[in-house]
């Protein structure tokens, strides 16, 4: 290798990638490895990893419990801005990256490290998404990417890899998806989903039941919000994490929350996944539904706008940019009016509105009750109406001025001939 590595801090998951870049790491840089793993929700994918990575060749492996943190300081505010990578992606990995690349820069730099590391590969988004971070976190620590540097090509080689230096692993090569799992969503890549004409398998989806097998029987679920930020579901205030993990429950079991979708990658290329978000689209339901009462139009529709810059700057790993923190600054100043209640009814796959309510709400029956002269002239409509349409007047003019007709004059059929 070109340069000299003591100490790397490992960006670690206990998969089948992360698993065989330890030994790796050990024998082609001959540095000391530290495993690292941020807790973000995955659950029982957490069971076991420091040893495993001892027994892998790490010589420690540092476990973070970040899963309020994820939510309260990442998901959250995304929740707020309504970003919604090309119309269905929730960005359940995208948004976590940075959260992980950030404590990883913090361990290095506790550790004494000076390099940091990644099991991304060279052709997807992930790799993009940790280095922006490290850039941005700290620029003077080296970034090892193995997928970039190593011989193996495929997961199959990378199965007989680990099998040669005697590492379990969960993959094998006859079910061998590319997974990624925490608190907001579940993924699923590769295998026989590399074809986007197949339909996923019933194997395929691990955490969202089908609609079909879903209660017949449909729940009500109602979600209060401060400022754009939920805070109780059905009159209990919870944690961040607990909130996220209650609605999890609540939309897994009733179909909420499975997408299909082929997806333009930032590198370029097209990829297929199938993305399990029961608690998320809950939320972003139940946002949407709650700013319907309290944002005026000009407001919506340019933060629709704004909400499709802040999805790319996420899904292109800018978190810590600059643009993105000033875009959060615009969305914290729309949320100052977005508390109230929302009510959805969840059955077989749909979150549906059920009612709404809020205090700042500009939907006002009593305002539309009132008298002419109090909120509304009708009369007024035909000033406004020669002001908004002069545009149109004006070239409309010209058009009859100069031929006789405008562009969109009707033909004149006295002149066709019948047979």
């Amino acid at each position: 290798m070109t340069s000299k590595i003591n100490k790397v801090v490992l960006a670690y998951s206990g998969g089948l990638d992360t698993s065989v870049i330890v030994p790796w790491l050990r024998e082609n840089y001959g540095c000391e490895v530290i495993c690292f793993c941020a807790n973000i929700g995955q659950g029982e994918e957490l069971s076991g990893l420091p040893a495993k990575a001892v027994a892998s060749g790490a010589s420690k492996c540092v476990i973070e419990d970040l899963r309020d943190e994820f939510a309260q300081d990442f998901l959250f505010p995304m929740l707020q801005s309504g970003a919604v990578y090309e119309r269905q992606y929730l960005l359940g990995t995208s948004i976590a990256r940075p959260l992980i690349a950030k404590w990883q820069v913090a361990v290095a730099e506790a550790e004494g490290a000076d390099a940091v590391a990644h099991g991304c590969t060279g052709k997807g988004n992930d790799q993009v998404r940790f280095e922006l971070t490290y850039k941005a976190l700290n620029p003077t620590l080296k970034v090892i990417a193995p997928w970039r540097e190593w011989e193996i090509r495929s997961r199959e080689q990378a199965l007989a890899y680990a099998k040669a230096h005697s590492i379990p692993v969960s993959a094998t090569s006859k079910s061998n998806y590319s997974r990624d799992r925490n608190m907001w969503h579940m993924s699923h890549e590769g295998s026989d989903l590399e074809d986007p004409a197949n339909e996923p398998k019933a194997a395929t989806y691990q955490w969202v039941v089908p609609a079909d097998k879903a209660p017949d029987e449909a729940e009500v679920v109602e979600i209060v919000f401060e400022q754009g930020i939920p805070v109780s579901v059905n009159g209990v205030e919870l944690s961040p994490a607990a909130l996220i993990e209650t609605l999890n429950e609540l939309g897994a079991k009733h179909g909420v929350g499975r997408t299909d979708l082929v997806e333009n990658r930032l590198v370029g290329m097209k990829s297929r996944g199938i993305y399990e978000t029961p608690g998320g689209t809950i939320l972003y339901t139940a946002h949407r539904e709650l700013e319907s009462l309290c944002l005026d139009r000009d407001t919506a529709h340019f933060k629709e706008q704004v909400a499709l810059r802040y999805a790319e700057l996420v899904y292109f790993g800018k978190w810590y940019h600059t643009l993105r923190e000033a875009i959060q600054s615009f969305i914290t100043e729309t949320q100052k009016t977005v508390t109230g209640w929302v009510r959805l009814k969840l059955y077989k796959g749909n979150a549906m509105v059920a009612g709404r309510y809020s205090p700042n709400s500009l939907y006002r029956e009593d305002f539309a009750t009132f008298g002419e002269d109090d909120v509304y002239n009708q009369g007024d409509a035909v000033g406004f109406i020669n002001l908004f349409g002069l545009q149109m007047k004006v070239k409309a003019m010209m058009e009859v001025s100069n031929g006789g007709k405008t562009r969109y004059a009707a033909p004149d059929y006295s002149k066709f001939k019948r047979d």
